[in-house]
């Protein structure tokens, strides 16, 4: 076999030619990719008892990476989201092979065909502005990383940032004067600037200040000066909700994680009148329909739908037009 189309060729030009000369992927797909074959090669290796640079293409074939998607699900207690994503990136692997090897394309065509699985999707989780409160007031604001946190928490929960955009943050990115926003890198390369409020000003100018860092330090460092990881962000969320559950109970009965933070600060939008647009525009999405999982959730605008309309046990009755006169006076 041409050392060129063995199947450790193919996979360093899927990364290096495709991924990163060709698309330009950003590091967060590399990185999830990278995550994707790691864990394919250490399972084919304890299956078939060969090195990964010893596999070849005809043993990467349905029955392997079925089994494969099966154990990342049952053994290591993936969701049904994480086992697509999963599979997105070997058919994007494949997808490269058809390409640029014709002799595997028969092999490609079969995993190419296997399909992403059906999951439920539930109503999103989000806070409440008294487990807002809660969470926020948790930190111990009589030490620094308590007073780092308070401020990560509150610019999470009103901007509706990623996780990984809050942890790229620098200190030249939050702009305090006039039109005061925060501006990051998101999905997608898309640059967008996100305005602050009033009190989330006051906080981070009092933060910043206390920071001290140059213009290209980390806005959020850990106690090492270097940028918080994504393991760090969720430690600190963890702790700060411990704490918060002990006054507010309701939190005791939810899953929240930094994107619980990103989905609360839609719904804090749409309780107030935004529009989906608006809010698509906020958030950084690519499609305003994105938005319409934030409309399934909101169980006020279900219950304003439903006072609109007529109980079954209930005679509908004609509708007549109440007096000009009086109706002018009401408009005043």
């Amino acid at each position: 076999m041409n050392s060129a189309s063995s199947f450790p060729a193919l996979l360093e030009a899927f990364f290096t030619d495709r991924l990163m000369r060709q698309r330009q992927a950003s590091p967060h797909t590399i990185a999830s990719y990278r995550d994707t074959f790691r864990l394919l090669l250490q399972y084919a290796q304890q299956q078939l008892h060969k090195a990964p640079s010893d596999l070849t293409m005809p043993e990467l074939d349905t029955p392997l990476l079925g089994a494969f998607l099966d154990h990342i699900e049952q053994q290591r207690d993936n969701s049904a989201r994480s086992r697509n994503v999963r599979l997105a990136a070997i058919h994007s692997f494949f997808r490269y092979v058809a390409l640029h090897e014709p002799r595997h394309s028969a092999l490609a065509q079969r995993l190419l065909a296997m399909p992403s699985k059906r999951y439920i999707r539930r109503p999103i989780e989000f806070l409440t502005q008294a487990e807002i409160d809660a969470l926020l007031a948790a930190p111990d604001l009589n030490s620094w990383a308590g007073r780092r946190d308070r401020a990560l928490l509150l610019l999470a929960v009103q901007t509706g940032l990623r996780a990984a955009e809050l942890l790229s943050l620098r200190c030249q990115d939050i702009v305090l004067g006039c039109g005061a926003h925060v501006c990051c890198l998101g999905k997608g390369r898309k640059l967008r600037c996100t305005p602050l409020r009033k009190d989330t000003v006051a906080l981070l100018r009092s933060w910043l200040r206390e920071r001290q860092g140059e213009p290209s330090d980390p806005a959020f460092p850990n106690v090492r000066g270097s940028s918080l990881s994504h393991d760090g962000l969720q430690y600190l969320l963890a702790k700060h909700l411990a704490t918060a559950q002990r006054n507010c109970t309701s939190l005791t009965h939810k899953h929240v994680t930094p994107h619980v933070c990103r989905h609360t600060a839609a719904m804090n939008l749409l309780q107030h009148g935004a529009d989906g647009a608006t809010i698509a525009l906020w958030l950084g999405h690519e499609s305003i329909e994105t938005t319409s999982m934030y409309l399934h959730a909101d169980m006020k605008q279900k219950e304003q739908a439903l006072a609109k309309t007529v109980p079954t046990s209930v005679r509908a009755r004609r509708y007549r037009p109440g007096d000009r006169l009086l109706g002018f006076l009401k408009s005043l």
